[in-house]
């Protein structure tokens, strides 16, 4: 994956979240402790942190606090989300393939931090969309991407975005219930 990926990903975001700015933000999530907002602002701080982490190298950054602010107009949300996933995929595109970034569940290379963002994007996006009452859709070859590199084990004969959003505990599938913990494999892999 790549900042190409990342870029798909917020652009498709994006566009689903603007044609709902009118819309009440306040509004909680199924299922989870989110309003919309915070949701939103929740995807647009995670490729701020990955773009802090890749650039920091295999050390972890614990001297700042990174906050977007849920409170925000929806449209400056959106605005934000944007502009965080073109950072990231900027830092992605200006390191080698060699890099590694500190994350908790592995020293991820730049690819690894595409997927991550993108899924962050996606699968927070969906939740906002959830909180509105609106279903995402997203490319299913973007999606089946990034849960390839970050969920190898997750089940491959259903939808990619079904899968996707399995694998991040958010849906059951079929003969699979949902899950209550799970984690990604951001790290390379051995070939």
């Amino acid at each position: 994956m790549d900042a190409t990926d990342v870029r798909a990903a917020a652009e498709q975001c994006a566009r689903f979240l603007d044609a709902a700015v009118n819309a009440d933000w306040s509004a909680p999530i199924p299922d989870m402790e989110w309003s919309v907002a915070q949701a939103v602002a929740h995807a647009a701080e995670g490729p701020l942190w990955y773009a802090v982490d890749l650039s920091a190298g295999e050390v972890e950054v614990t001297t700042m606090d990174l906050r977007v602010k849920p409170d925000s107009p929806p449209t400056q949300l959106v605005a934000t989300l944007v502009a965080a996933a073109r950072v990231v995929a900027s830092v992605i595109e200006a390191s080698p393939p060699s890099r590694r970034g500190f994350h908790p569940w592995g020293q991820a290379d730049p690819s690894g931090y595409a997927a991550m963002a993108c899924d962050e994007l996606l699968i927070h996006t969906d939740d906002a969309g959830r909180g509105l009452g609106l279903t995402f859709a997203p490319d299913p070859a973007l999606c089946a991407r990034v849960l390839a590199c970050l969920f190898p084990e997750a089940p491959v004969d259903v939808a990619p975005w079904d899968g996707l959003r399995w694998a991040n505990g958010r849906i059951a599938l079929p003969g699979r219930p949902r899950q209550q913990q799970w984690r990604w494999f951001c790290a390379p892999r051995e070939e």
